[in-house]
């Protein structure tokens, strides 16, 4: 049960009773304060009843309907606080499946859109570990998603790896991953003190690409990065193509939807002479220069234009595309893939959002901007107000600044490696008995991926992040390996319960403590925050919430009562709150794997 969802409509009904409409907000009460939640709703109804908010309150309290398993309201003041019914609560918490805010409407994410030419290093875990999880979360909330990855196989980039291999003669002995072979010549190139002379053989292989006759060569690239995303958990439905993007003619497009516009112009005199240009002020105040040149005076497309034209496209304001079958994921679900000789999307299959989130960097908020006022100067404000760029900043490893090009820093696959070496040395320790059997490498696996997704997610995305081993993977403080411990924990309470042959059956809810009543309000809070990530477009929250859980329980289990003894033993405990007990584990631990979840992170079996 929502119970601050349920208190929200109580209040704004009592409000409604004495003539005014509010928007409640449900607050937990401070410690060391009376009652269990609160709201200031009084303050809200002052001004419209023009009379004193603690008045206010009284008359609230004594009209509010208390939903089933709140024992009371008092005024306290200018507040209105309520008591919870202890045993109600902690039933309604586990015996009631948590109902998150209905929710609807397709939703784009576009993440991961590494560029074709090397493997992936930490530095991009970060954005496709946001990717993933924003898209966990938003179907968690009922939202249909389309997760895109954006493949740029027209780049410099791409051309420069597969020049490299030309140049020096290297050849793939088919064992080493490719994306690494690539990234070999690539990084050898870049260091090549000869390389400006071997700018004509690049672009030969720029043209190349853009004809599409090197196609095949980049597919290579994208599908062993695909199998380092797959590691780390993440799935997509479509893959983008630059090419098919430009030949599908995404730019002219959205370049004759937006001269209708009067905020575009095409200026005869001054610096933007012979230029498209499109003035953002109005969607983009506080601009030192608001004109943004989309077409130069010779006709060729900035980098900005080709964004927008991409961005129309997944709002569903033009066709074009056609597309294929790639290959299937780990669970056999296929992956799709722009191709011009595909089919046409007749169905209306892919794009048509009514949101689209593209996570990218902190460097591209100028350009992100530009696209999301795109869609304003179009006519489409709905549409402006849902294009989320999803910002992230910069990841250090270890504290050093990470360079594709010069080839400082690691791998993703390197550190998803060392991360499982690292975590099975530490099982030697603990559970030796279990080290190289088909359960251990699970455990071993689901341990290592949850430290490094856990790193990643744990932060808000506009703060820096340095990925530190000793950090990653500690079994306390704020870290998947310490929820996934608690998790545990939790599942051998109930182990040992079911093996003494207790049950969750009979419960008596009168029996339950302030320490049971305590743990149950952290549990409660699932539905809001997973709103609360929606909202915010960040998966902070929910790993935040992942650790108050884990150390909510850890606080009840190792809680003692005043002769010094444990107090929440559950074995111990008396029939009927044995079973309350139980049943509270259960829920609390479906919590935990259901927070992870959002997060791509799995409970192994054992720690």
């Amino acid at each position: 049960m929502d119970f601050k969802h349920s208190l929200k409509q109580a209040v704004e009904h009592a409000a409604r009773t004495l003539g005014a409409d509010i928007e409640a907000v449900i607050q937990e009460t401070p410690p060391g304060k009376p009652g269990d939640y609160g709201t200031p709703a009084a303050f809200l109804l002052a001004k419209a009843l023009r009379q004193n908010p603690a008045a206010i309150a009284g008359q609230l309290a004594a009209n509010v309907v208390l939903p089933e398993g709140i024992a009371r309201a008092e005024a306290l003041g200018p507040y209105l606080n309520f008591f919870v019914d202890a045993g109600a609560f902690v039933r309604g918490v586990v015996q009631e499946k948590p109902v998150l805010s209905v929710a609807s409407g397709k939703v784009v994410i576009e993440h991961t859109s590494v560029n074709p030419n090397k493997e992936l290093h930490v530095g991009h875990v970060r954005n496709v570990t946001l990717g993933d999880s924003m898209a966990r979360i938003f179907r968690a909330a009922g939202h249909e998603v389309e997760v895109q990855n954006y493949i740029d196989d027209t780049g410099r980039q791409a051309a420069e790896s597969l020049y490299a291999q030309q140049h020096y003669g290297l050849h793939w002995d088919g064992v080493q991953k490719y994306d690494q072979f690539v990234g070999e010549g690539y990084v050898r190139l870049n260091a090549d003190p000869q390389k400006a002379e071997l700018e004509p053989g690049i672009r030969a292989i720029i043209h190349r690409l853009e004809t599409g006759e090197l196609r095949s060569e980049i597919e290579k690239i994208v599908a062993a990065h695909l199998q380092t995303c797959f590691r780390l958990g993440a799935r997509y439905d479509l893959l983008n193509w630059e090419s098919d993007v430009v030949g599908s003619g995404f730019l002219s497009k959205a370049m004759n939807l937006l001269q209708d516009s009067p905020s575009t112009s095409r200026p005869q005199e001054g610096k933007f002479a012979g230029a498209f240009v499109m003035d953002v002020s109005e969607f983009m105040p506080g601009l030192e220069e608001p004109k943004v040149v989309l077409m130069r005076s010779d006709g060729s497309a900035m980098y900005a234009a080709k964004d927008i034209g991409y961005q129309f496209w997944k709002f569903g304001l033009f066709e074009g595309m056609k597309f294929e079958p790639f290959f299937a994921d780990p669970e056999g679900k296929m992956i799709w893939t722009s191709h011009p000789d595909g089919q046409p999307d007749l169905e209306k299959r892919f794009g048509h959002a009514e949101e689209v989130i593209n996570v990218i960097d902190s460097r591209q908020e100028h350009p992100q901007n530009v696209v999301k006022a795109s869609l304003g100067v179009v006519g489409h404000p709905e549409q402006e107000a849902r294009s989320i760029h999803l910002s992230y900043a910069f990841v250090t490893f270890e504290g050093q600044t990470i360079s594709g090009r010069k080839g400082i820093g690691a791998s993703a696959d390197a550190v998803m490696d060392e991360a499982e070496v690292r975590v099975t040395a530490l099982m030697q320790e603990l559970k030796p008995e279990i080290v190289g059997t088909e359960e251990g490498r699970e455990i071993v696996r689901r341990i290592a991926i949850g430290a490094i997704r856990f790193a990643m997610l744990k932060s808000e995305p506009t703060r820096t992040l340095d990925f530190r081993w000793d950090q990653a993977l500690a079994l306390q403080g704020d870290t998947a390996p310490y929820v996934q411990y608690a998790a545990v924990r939790a599942s051998n309470i109930l182990r040992k319960a079911a093996e003494a042959g207790y049950s969750a059956e009979g419960a008596d809810w009168s029996l339950i403590t302030p320490l049971e009543l305590e743990l149950a309000k952290v549990v409660e809070r699932f539905p809001a925050v997973v709103t609360t990530s929606v909202r915010i477009h960040s998966p902070h929250v929910v790993a935040q919430y992942a650790l108050d859980l884990a150390t909510a329980f850890n606080g009840w289990y190792n809680a003692r009562g005043a002769d010094g003894k444990p107090a929440t033993n559950v074995l111990q405990s008396p029939a009927g709150l044995r079973e309350a007990r139980m049943a509270l584990v259960q829920r609390l631990r479906a919590a935990m794997e259901e927070a992870l979840d959002l997060l791509g992170i799995q409970i192994p079996s054992a720690m």
